[in-house]
């Protein structure tokens, strides 16, 4: 197996993570720390390691004939060729998402798809949910972070994970209630709760659904 090794020196310990969806353990080592302690760290977590690995669920390829999700609902990849926009298309038999262009590009083909779509839903959402705190976003930024769904920094930068696209509209929405919130409290507090309920009554379920279900969209394009 590999496993990746990250020199931190703000770190001040060790630790031990998956990255996202590489799958890939990822050792942090601290500042004065050494590669033969490391290895001891990794050992006496191997145990962790092997249960967090086992439950994991199954890697979704990105490929012709692959089911994903997109805003919650089931679509099948079908490559057709030729020229033309990655686009959804519904019928009786459900939700197909269409990809043109050659097979070798297919995977990059469908997740620019998804990330665009990801843009355009997130910056919608957080215009609203901004203009119903009184506050302003100065930039949203995309990404595919392996630990996190956002984050949002006292400069008024917030950053979304892509992958949340593949959420229901619900959940989205939770994410950047949750995210904007911090721009007024830069904290959990109970008073940030109430912040996040105001905006989004309904964060209970949708905060359940993803932590439930959060591997599952980390799984879409992963390598097993």
């Amino acid at each position: 197996m590999r496993i990746a090794i990250l020199w931190n020196p703000r770190a001040s310990r060790y630790t031990l993570r998956l990255r996202g969806s590489v799958r890939e353990p990822v050792v942090t080592i601290p500042q004065g720390g050494t590669l033969a302690e490391a290895r001891g760290f990794l050992t006496r977590h191997r145990g962790w390691l092997k249960a967090r690995l086992d439950a994991l669920p199954s890697a979704t390829p990105i490929a012709d004939g692959a089911v994903i999700p997109l805003r919650g609902t089931p679509v099948t990849i079908r490559h057709v060729g030729g020229r033309g926009l990655v686009r959804v298309e519904t019928d009786e038999n459900g939700s197909a998402l269409l990809v043109s262009g050659s097979a070798e590009h297919l995977k990059r083909r469908v997740t620019d798809f998804l990330k665009r779509e990801a843009r355009a839903d997130l910056e919608a959402a957080t215009l609203r949910h901004a203009a119903a705190l009184g506050v302003r976003v100065a930039t949203i930024r995309l990404g595919d972070p392996a630990s996190r769904w956002g984050s949002c920094s006292s400069s008024g930068t917030i950053a979304y994970s892509w992958r949340i696209i593949m959420a229901p509209p619900a959940v989205l929405d939770y994410l950047v209630a949750h995210e904007v919130a911090h721009m007024r409290e830069m904290n959990h507090s109970p008073r940030f709760w109430r912040l996040v309920r105001t905006i989004c009554p309904g964060m209970e379920s949708s905060k359940a659904w993803l932590a439930r279900n959060g591997a599952s969209l980390h799984a879409v394009g992963a390598e097993d």
